[in-house]
């Protein structure tokens, strides 16, 4: 059974490693993998973000975070992002993060998410977003340099709670 909580300080090291682990492959997050710890662990917890964990049985199996996309009179629309461990994969935890994050999204006062840049090749989490209600309401072309498939175009995925 996998519990979705808010993060706290001692999960820090299994949530770095998740993201190092999915920043390596180059294809699903604008990131560079080389990105030090340090820089990626100060953007994924800053302090506008409200940032979960997904677990089962204590251990760490994936991440995400909600935040306003915009200050002042944007700020009623959420943005999020979501990392999944590898060994996680196929399990339905990015699923159940997503289910919990549009209703967490509505109990914090937002009334839509939107997600600026999903790589459009990244088809599981296209089709999963969309699963969830998300549409599709823009492309960006050649947004993003994947690390085999060279430039690839990015999605602004939306909806409303």
């Amino acid at each position: 059974m996998v519990t979705i909580r808010h993060a706290n300080e001692s999960d820090r090291e299994a949530v770095w490693q998740i993201i190092k682990a999915v920043i390596a492959g180059g294809d699903t997050y604008v990131f560079d993998p080389a990105t030090p710890k340090d820089e990626m662990m100060a953007y994924w917890f800053s302090p506008e973000k409200y940032v979960y964990v997904a677990e089962t049985e204590g251990m760490v199996l994936g991440s995400f975070w909600l935040k306003p996309n915009q200050s002042g009179l944007g700020d009623h629309v959420c943005n999020a992002a979501y990392m999944v461990s590898p060994e996680a994969h196929g399990k339905g935890v990015g699923r159940q993060m997503g289910e919990f994050s549009l209703e967490e999204a509505r109990r914090l006062g937002f009334s839509a998410m939107q997600f600026n840049f999903v790589v459009s090749t990244n088809t599981a989490a296209v089709r999963l977003w969309q699963s969830l209600g998300m549409e599709i309401i823009g492309a960006i072309p050649d947004a993003f340099r994947h690390k085999t498939l060279g430039l690839t175009d990015a999605f602004i995925m939306y909806r409303k709670l």
